[in-house]
């Protein structure tokens, strides 16, 4: 290398030549190749690349597996137990995006065509699509009914006609406990997409009640009645305020009085209890009253034959 100095400085270079730089860099390339030929014949330059893959795949592993906890720790905070064991699905499903990414850049680097390989996994992805398309649609109603907290563990609902306490919630189906202690499963795709009604989350139940009496009945009797039924659910702790007493129809065999009234609870069986205690109260004061119930009954006239 050439250099030039000055006398009354220190000595530094000015320049170099450039030739001389250039046969600097062009040794260090062919230096560098030969190491590459090195490693390509050890098979060293593979074994990195695996590593290399390895060490990738393991973090995007470690980040997933912390998104994993956290959504756990937050799902079991918010009381949104059935839908925890759906996170490690959605984690494997992750963690296999990775690996089929980090395979496919590491045979694309080897020079395997990577459209053949994205065409079969389109063409097999089709076929078990179709062939698992129920399947595919129970999941995704699954995820539609947990997102929208249609219903809970425990919850009393009533779907298409059926009605009971939820017991499960799987990738499948719900299970429903019916007051039979019968058990009703529903595949979800069919849930999903009917009209859901979700007792537990009404706080409260309706008493619609009717109580008829006979049509011998006095006017006096028949206000009493009402009067009895308003101060018998006055007096329940158990029933919410405004509720309503009214005379409703006059019917086939009976004046019908109907009683509209919500009870504190929304618990089946103590909303049982709490109609069982009205009904039974009703019944003895109109007895001490001296109002009678009336029951179906038909009257038939005899004609008289003359002769």
């Amino acid at each position: 290398m050439l250099f030039a100095y000055d006398a009354s400085e220190s000595r530094l270079p000015l320049f170099y030549c450039p030739k001389m730089g250039d046969m600097m860099i062009n040794e260090i390339y062919e230096f560098s190749d030969k190491i590459e030929k090195l490693l390509t014949a050890l098979r060293i330059k593979f074994v990195f690349e695996i590593i290399a893959v390895i060490l990738i795949g393991t973090v995007f592993f470690k980040l997933i597996d912390l998104f994993d906890s956290k959504l756990k720790a937050k799902l079991t905070s918010s009381n949104n137990s059935p839908l925890t064991r759906f996170v490690p699905i959605l984690s494997n499903i992750f963690k296999g995006i990775i690996v089929f990414f980090l395979l496919a850049s590491f045979l694309q680097s080897h020079g395997y065509s990577m459209s053949s390989l994205i065409a079969g996994f389109g063409i097999t992805g089709l076929a078990v699509g179709f062939a698992a398309q129920k399947t595919i649609a129970n999941i995704f109603g699954t995820f539609g009914i947990l997102s929208d907290h249609s219903y809970q563990l425990g919850d009393y609902i009533s779907v298409n006609g059926f009605e009971g306490n939820v017991e499960e919630i799987n990738m499948r189906s719900t299970k429903i406990r019916s007051m039979d202690n019968s058990l009703i499963i529903l595949p979800n795709d069919v849930v999903s997409g009917a009209i859901i009604k979700n007792v537990t989350n009404g706080k409260k139940r309706r008493i619609f009640e009717t109580f008829g009496v006979t049509y011998d009945t006095s006017d006096e009797k028949l206000k009493r009645a009402i009067t009895i039924l308003e101060e018998i659910l006055k007096n329940n702790k158990d029933i919410h305020e405004g509720f309503i007493v009214y005379l409703e129809t006059l019917s086939s065999s009976s004046i019908d009085i109907k009683v509209s009234a919500y009870t504190k609870t929304n618990v089946y069986n103590k909303f049982l209890k709490i109609k069982e205690q009205v009904i039974l109260e009703t019944v003895k004061k109109f007895r001490e009253e001296g109002i009678e119930f009336a029951f179906p009954s038909t009257t038939v006239y005899m004609a008289k034959d003359e002769n």
